[in-house]
């Protein structure tokens, strides 16, 4: 397998932005030198901002303990009030299923 000879237009292009990226770099006084982000030097966080963060991570992880909490509680014994009218419910439920099953339509 053979690799193609290098284009010139690409070859060209190539040297424009190297020179316009130089000139930029010139313009903001920063020097050419590009590293990733996870290479740079780190900025040490103040006292306000650790504590911000932490905050917010308290915040996080006490709304998902309530969300994980919530559909637990929905469990619970239900109230009298609620209990009653299901009970109601099937009470009708076990009549109509009643009548349903019985010969009793057919007259």
């Amino acid at each position: 397998m053979s690799t193609r000879p290098p284009d010139p237009r690409i070859q060209a292009i190539a040297a424009q932005l190297r020179k316009d990226l130089q000139e930029r770099a010139d313009m903001y006084g920063s020097p050419l030198v590009w590293e990733p982000v996870w290479k740079r030097p780190r900025k040490p966080k103040s006292r306000a901002a650790k504590k911000a963060e932490l905050r917010k991570q308290r915040k996080r992880l006490r709304n998902a303990g309530q969300r994980r909490f919530a559909p637990r509680q929905s469990r619970r014994p239900r109230s009298r009030q609620s209990r009653i009218g299901n009970a109601a419910a099937r009470c009708d439920a076990r009549a109509l299923s009643r009548v349903r099953h019985s010969n009793a339509w057919l007259w």
